[in-house]
């Protein structure tokens, strides 16, 4: 890996400035694994060097964690600290922003019942609901970036050895995230800039829905009355631009709840909850997934689908050419947050509400009857591919291709 040092040092400073946009004065949560903690140690530096006020990490161990879903009571699997859910509840509250460091082992949990693991993310999910609002409805600015520990980089790249491994998913992380350039953040001014075009067509267009065909795909989605498109960056309810994934190349809306039919089938591994579910397919009727099959992983899916009821409909569609950055790498990453950006996906669960005019402000009756899905769970899954067909469906009834062989058919600019 070259440059290490450097591109540390950049990779820091991107998630500082174009991920949280870390204001002086303000507060930072850092979720990040154990090993981490060097690339930690330079981000809390920076961001102490911006003027923040308090950096605050929250580490975990996969380990640990693996320790105790294999061994512990259900009940205390259950039962998610109170004290931490406040805890993190009064910091967002606070306008603390969120950084999450991210790359999980995605085989550490495949010997674990994955009862145990649905009924710990369950728990969790019921407890961070307050917290997970302020997320996902951007009252906070919040970034999640990769960092390549060794079980993962083994994953992505079997046949090397671990440092050449490490040192591998490394260089892919600096050229995906475009660390490797002389300027990130310019890089990524331009890119946000690339993509906010393509959420302003799709926006003026308002597709009635979206029809996709691909070898195992026959699905059309039906998108809500004032739906909105996002992708790139954001804004916090002050104001302050940000961009919630490094990388990211989609642009993304939410579906109607209840206008969903026809068959999905996956086309990249599902790490949920550190088990993969492989080669999956999904029917849907009226908006509900009504039967699904995966040669790996079954178990985990069901019970994802049986989170609650909210949990078998869909809260996103998003889309992503084919010859995106991750895509052209030629690798499967294994992991959400690179692999949902080399592929066109959908998400089950909770939509954003940020994704529909007034959405952030709308009851649960009302999120009902404008058709915003709202779960305990929001999780993405690929189904994109080089031999994917979109047609938008116009207010008028007309149709016109979106996507020809996987890549935009039209010109946005």
């Amino acid at each position: 890996m070259k440059n290490n040092q450097k591109n540390l040092e950049k990779y820091a400073d991107l998630a500082l400035t174009k991920g949280v946009n870390l204001q002086k004065g303000q507060g930072l949560i850092i979720n990040a694994p154990l090993e981490a903690s060097d690339l930690v140690r330079i981000i809390a530096a920076k961001a102490y060097g911006k003027g923040a006020k308090n950096v605050h990490v929250e580490w975990n161990d996969e380990m640990l964690s693996y320790m105790k879903l294999k061994n512990a009571p259900m009940d205390v699997l259950t039962n998610f600290p109170k004290w931490k859910a406040e805890g993190l509840e009064e910091m967002v509250k606070d306008g603390y922003s969120l950084l999450t460091i991210y790359g999980p082992d995605p085989d550490l949990m495949k010997d674990v019942d994955s009862e145990r693991i649905a009924a710990t993310n369950k728990a969790s999910a019921q407890a961070l609901t307050t917290y997970r609002d302020y997320v996902m409805n951007d009252k906070v600015s919040w970034n999640i970036i990769a960092f390549p520990q060794v079980a993962w980089a083994k994953k992505v790249f079997p046949n090397r050895p671990e440092k050449m491994a490490v040192d591998k998913l490394w260089d892919q992380i600096f050229k995906i995230t475009r660390v490797d350039q002389d300027d990130p953040v310019e890089a990524w001014n331009k890119h946000n800039e690339t993509l906010r075009q393509a959420r302003e067509f799709l926006n003026k267009k308002q597709y009635r829905k979206l029809h996709y065909k691909a070898p195992g795909t026959d699905l059309t989605v039906d998108l809500p009355e004032g739906h909105i498109w996002h992708g790139g960056s954001t804004k916090t309810n002050d104001g302050i631009e940000f961009n919630p994934n490094i990388p990211t190349e989609e642009v993304f809306t939410m579906p109607h709840k209840y206008g969903v039919n026809g068959k999905v089938t996956s086309t990249k591994p599902l790490n949920h909850g550190g088990s993969l579910i492989e080669d999956f397919t999904l029917i849907f009727e009226n908006g509900k997934v009504v039967d699904y099959k995966a040669e790996a992983g079954e178990d985990t899916l069901r019970h994802l689908l049986e989170t609650d009821e909210a949990a078998k409909r869909l809260g996103e569609v998003a889309l992503v050419p084919h010859e995106s950055p991750i895509s052209k790498s030629g690798h499967i990453f294994f992991n959400t947050l690179y692999d949902e950006n080399a592929s066109c996906h959908l998400a089950l669960g909770k939509a954003y509400p940020t994704n529909i005019e007034g959405g952030s402000n709308m009851s649960k009756e009302e999120m009902d009857k404008n058709g915003v899905n709202d779960s305990l769970v929001h999780v993405d899954f690929m189904m994109g591919s080089e031999d994917l067909q979109i047609q938008g469906e116009l207010a008028d009834g007309t149709t016109e291709p979106l996507f020809i062989d996987g890549s935009w058919a039209i010109d946005f600019k």
